[in-house]
């Protein structure tokens, strides 16, 4: 089992779109193979910064994952609320790869 932690810091007038897109995109990769769970957190404390909380079966599993079209429609709305790159960090029971 693997888990996906994505910490996104977004631009404050966009967080309603990015939240929007982000349902649709959390409601098609529940379906997907190999998900265990897939959820967006918003912090208590900074409305701008949020995570999402991934669960997988393995790493394989990812692999469609990137390249399923919910996550490419995501994306194209995503990349304009970003206000700095998305922190990712793929936890494995051997090791924690940062990017």
């Amino acid at each position: 089992m693997i888990y996906v932690i994505a910490t996104l810091s977004v631009k404050p007038e966009t967080r309603a779109e990015l939240i929007e897109a982000a349902e649709a995109c959390i409601e098609a990769t529940r379906k997907e193979p190999g998900n265990i769970a897939y959820d967006l957190h918003e912090s208590v404390t900074d409305p701008t910064r949020m995570v999402f909380v991934e669960q997988w079966d393995n790493a394989e599993a990812l692999v469609p994952h990137r390249t399923q079209e919910h996550m490419k429609t995501f994306g194209r709305v995503a990349v304009k609320c970003f206000a700095a790159p998305p922190k990712i960090e793929i936890i494995t029971p051997a090791d924690v790869v940062v990017r």
